[in-house]
């Protein structure tokens, strides 16, 4: 990798999206010499975790005149990783005296809580253009931008005073979230079915739900969770996974009116949904929690970045090379630890643009690139699983890290999170209030004493 550069540049950064990504990124942009405008479409920061009880008209969410709600948190959600690993790691996620929800695996509302604490200790807000809806981000015609690129035009819409700006911005950090375009499963048959089908963005509460027989399909968190809360009202409840064997056919422990089976095979007009153990149920509800795209619709940068069944073309899930450093992306990997990952793709960013950290030259990005692709081919490992880390996440973290000069991820928190991952599968009732890793809870507050001394 090239030498930095010896003189650190300033920037004007657009961000766009005021949730945990935005956020942190606005800070640590700040914190290198940038000048930052976040843009948030909603009316305060904190993104999918601003929990409302509206849901979309259309309960699939793939009408594209639908009026959009910009969250997917429904009612009883917790968070399924414990706090000590959530939070940023100078700004640490610990119960306090005017918490909402003290537990380890705390509500969503604590969850925005700390994100407000966090953009209030920051002073972020001031940064953040409210109610503001970025309508295109194109390159600009001009020339002399960031490392010879092309500068950006931003185009937004400010709701409230009918504003709208055209700007010229060196460089974008795209953070806008991919919780609002659904995924759906290919249901043979699900034209002619009589029954309802809907998509877990749009579920909020179980009561709607009460004497009727449901379909879940997924068997990711989302999936997990709704089921049992819908299995308190419904009649009956059946989970549909992929993952699952073909004759697989299980009473739920600990649920009287909860199966599990393979995958839909096909539905009918009757209502009836045969499953690919054979066995056929007459149902009320499909519901899909078969999570979200990337979805983009803002971004015109005339077919370099493209997205193929969630495969988005990235140096190390954040640069397009073509277009890298001016144009970046954060929280594109998925099954990670999403805000300390946010914090270090954020510093990374931060670095490059300023000059203090190289990246290597578009061809070795691009053939990193095409390489990873190629294995993926040769493994019949899907396209949609090009951002997944999973296990590998902390080898990334700590990559990260050393191009940034900072200390990797701490041993405490690896030990936590890997026995929570095999949980989740295995107790996925008892993994959130039963644990036996008091040891690394005590060792990570004596880190988290280094930033809160006197709280």
């Amino acid at each position: 990798m090239a030498a930095a550069s010896s003189s650190i540049k300033s920037r004007h950064v657009a961000v766009i999206g005021a949730g945990a990504a935005g956020l942190v990124a606005a800070r640590e942009l700040r914190r290198e010499g940038h000048s930052v405008v976040v843009f948030e479409r909603q009316n305060q920061v904190g993104g999918t975790w601003n929990y409302t009880d509206h849901v979309e008209s259309d309960p699939l969410s793939v009408d594209p005149t639908r009026p959009i709600v910009y969250s997917s948190v429904y009612g009883s959600l917790r968070t399924n990783l414990p706090r000590e690993c959530m939070g940023f790691r100078d700004f640490p996620f610990v119960s306090r005296s005017d918490s909402i929800d003290p537990r380890r695996f705390p509500s969503h509302g604590e969850v925005l809580a700390y994100l407000q604490s966090f953009a209030k200790e920051f002073r972020i807000e001031e940064m953040i253009r409210f109610e503001t809806a970025v309508v295109r981000v194109s390159p600009a015609a001009e020339s002399g931008g960031v490392e010879g690129i092309g500068k950006w035009r931003i185009e937004s819409t400010e709701k409230e005073k009918k504003v709208h700006r055209d700007e010229i911005y060196d460089a974008v950090v795209v953070c806008n979230g991919h919780y609002i375009e659904p995924r759906l499963a290919e249901v043979p048959g699900i034209s002619s079915w009589p029954g309802k089908e809907m998509h877990s963005h749009n579920y909020r509460i179980p009561e709607q739900f009460k004497d009727q027989v449901v379909v879940v399909i997924g068997s990711s968190s989302s999936a997990v969770d709704i089921s049992r809360d819908v299995a308190g009202f419904a009649k009956e409840v059946h989970v549909a996974s992929w993952s699952d064997a073909a004759d697989t056919f299980i009473k739920q422990s600990g649920h009287s009116n909860m199966w599990m089976h393979s995958m839909i095979e096909r539905v009918h007009e009757d209502g009836s949904v045969v499953f690919q153990n054979g066995k056929t149920i007459l149902a009320d509800v499909i519901m899909h929690c078969t999570g979200y795209k990337y979805h983009f619709p803002f971004l015109d940068t005339n077919g370099i970045v493209t997205v193929d069944d969630n495969r988005v073309p990235l140096y190390k899930h954040i640069f397009p090379p073509t277009l890298a450093p001016s144009l970046s992306f954060i929280g594109i990997a998925w099954k990670v630890l999403p805000f300390p990952m946010f914090e270090l793709q954020s510093k990374w960013i931060a670095g490059v643009l300023s000059g203090r950290i190289t990246l290597p030259s578009k061809e070795d990005m691009m053939v990193e690139i095409k390489t990873m692709y190629a294995t993926f081919e040769a493994l019949g490992i899907p396209k949609r699983y090009t951002h997944y880390l999973g296990i590998d996440q902390f080898e990334y973290y700590d990559w990260l890290a050393s191009r940034i000069g900072c200390s990797g991820t701490e041993e405490w928190r690896k030990e936590m999170c890997l026995p929570i991952f095999m949980g989740k599968v295995r107790h996925p009732e008892r993994y959130r209030d039963e644990w036996e890793d008091h040891h690394l809870v005590s060792q990570a507050y004596q880190d988290f004493s280094l930033y809160i001394p006197n709280k």
